[in-house]
């Protein structure tokens, strides 16, 4: 395991490279035979797992129902949002045939031309037009709504260049779709979920985030607003960890969704649409994570304590073993998942450095001389501060600390963002500046050309228009015309 280590890419020397390493390291995925998709291996489902449960408990608080959609979906109900098939068309993978055939010859197999679909069907790359020509049918008076529905799934965008867990072809997401009576309800809703997002993120991954509303060109596709959360990795980049979107009546009118309202006069649905998806696990790694692994906040870590038994015979096993099990059965009383690894084929060194690679927050290692002394080790991942505490109250000494480790991580990035927050009204310092990542509050002018400009010459993006900023009126530092607000610009995953 000590020549695994050395192998993991330091984080200074190649940033994207050490990433890809420790997704791989750490057991938490690997790639697929199929290009741009993924293997997610048991340990990594099992963080997603966990943030899949709060969110999902969360949703549900909000009213939220889950639910489940078709995979395929007509090509002709992309044609009907003129903006949406923009948006996704060069990302769609098209099922054309349902049949396969062997050659006469029997040398391979192909496609048998005698089975092409009438229509074309594409794989989800999202849900709006298969969700909303379903609500069609649920949704006839102002008594029908809100409808707020859920689905967990897999999706499919054709992503050119991949990376595990932040962009590749194939991911697991949440999408919910609701359907509203009115323009500020449905705008209200959209907030609130977004909200829900940043609550999460900062709560139990211990990524702190900047809420927002997305510019129009940065806005997803057929939506009037989209509202995003974004967070600082550790390269001072930017990633979109959340978004909101509020659509109007665009799909309405384009599925025809209407609904008679309270003076039995028509009117169309007025929709939202929101999700997160596995990105948030890249998030997860790249805010945290150090040069010597994974580290996990508790509240998403599928093992919060490991304890170690460090013994010469089966005697010394037995006793330290026993010696653990009242603590086991009070920290799991208390909802903390242990693991005790007594295994005999691996070497207590080789299972520090494991469960240090793979971010368990706590680990608590006993001795024989432990046992004698009435102590035991402690380690935190955190910090990597190694101590021996006394053995009386250890479980409650370790659940203190693990709401200490949650807190640390979460304040710890708080630092870090905070301190590479800047404000910037020169171009020439901009351009020098972003190379070196961070979060640029600049004012802008509104265009979409200073957008594209700005794009074009350093590869940054305005993330969002940041809610909580006291917002002045200033000049563009590109065009110099006036400017109504500031807007975070950086470059991202």
């Amino acid at each position: 395991m000590a020549k695994e280590l050395k192998e993991l890419t330091k984080r200074a020397e190649n940033y994207s490279q050490w990433y890809n390493d420790l997704v791989v390291k750490a057991d938490l995925a690997e790639q697929s035979p199929v290009r741009g998709c993924m293997v997610i291996k048991p340990y990594g489902y099992a963080i997603w797992e966990k943030m899949q449960q709060q969110l999902d408990k969360e949703f549900k608080k909000a009213g939220v129902q889950n639910a489940y959609f078709p995979l395929l979906i007509p090509k002709s109900f992309f044609s009907r949002e003129a903006e949406h098939v923009q948006g996704f068309a060069k990302e769609c993978a098209v099922v054309t045939h349902y049949r396969l055939k062997e050659n006469e010859d029997g040398s391979d197999v192909v496609v048998d031309p005698s089975a092409k679909l009438e229509e074309e069907l594409i794989i989800r790359p999202t849900s709006e037009t298969i969700i909303w020509n379903t609500y069609k049918g649920w949704i006839k008076s102002w008594r029908d709504l809100p409808i707020m529905c859920n689905q967990w799934c897999n999706v499919m965008r054709w992503e050119m260049r991949t990376r595990p867990f932040l962009r590749t072809s194939e991911f697991l997401w949440q999408e919910g779709h609701t359907a509203h009576a009115t323009k500020e309800e449905a705008e209200a809703e959209a907030q609130k979920m977004l909200k829900v997002y940043a609550d999460f993120a900062e709560k139990w991954m211990a990524v702190p985030v900047i809420q927002g509303v997305k510019s129009e060109t940065e806005r997803f596709a057929g939506a009037l607003d989209t509202y995003t959360i974004e967070a600082m990795m550790q390269d001072g980049k930017a990633l979109q960890s959340g978004t909101s979107h509020f659509l109007g009546q665009n799909f309405a009118k384009s599925f025809d969704v209407t609904f008679l309202n309270k003076e039995n006069k028509p009117e169309y649905v007025w929709a939202t649409s929101w999700g997160v998806s596995t990105r948030l696990m890249g998030a997860l790694i790249m805010v945290h994570s150090d040069d010597n692994g994974l580290v996990l906040p508790p509240n998403l870590a599928p093992i919060q304590v490991v304890m170690i038994p460090i013994y010469k015979n089966d005697e010394q096993l037995n006793a330290i073993c026993e010696k653990l099990q009242p603590v086991i059965r009070e920290l799991q009383a208390a909802g903390v998942s242990v693991k005790l690894d007594d295994s005999d084929n691996k070497r207590p060194g080789f299972k520090f450095a494991d469960y240090e690679l793979k971010g368990v927050p706590v680990r608590l290692a006993m001795g024989a001389r432990d046992l004698e002394n009435n102590t035991i080790e402690l380690m935190r991942r955190d910090t990597l501060e190694k101590e021996n505490v006394s053995f009386d109250n250890i479980a409650q000494h370790v659940t203190e600390l693990l709401a200490d480790i949650q807190n640390n991580l979460f304040e710890k990035a708080r630092r870090y963002r905070d301190a590479h927050i800047y404000e910037c009204d020169n171009y020439d310092e901009f351009k020098t500046k972003v190379k070196d990542g961070g979060f640029f509050l600049c004012h802008w002018d509104g265009t979409a050309e200073t957008e594209a400009k700005i794009k074009e010459e350093t590869q940054a993006t305005i993330r969002c228009i940041p809610f909580g900023y006291e917002q002045t009126e200033g000049v563009d530092m590109v065009s110099g015309k006036p400017a109504k607000c500031r807007v975070i610009i950086a470059r991202s995953y």
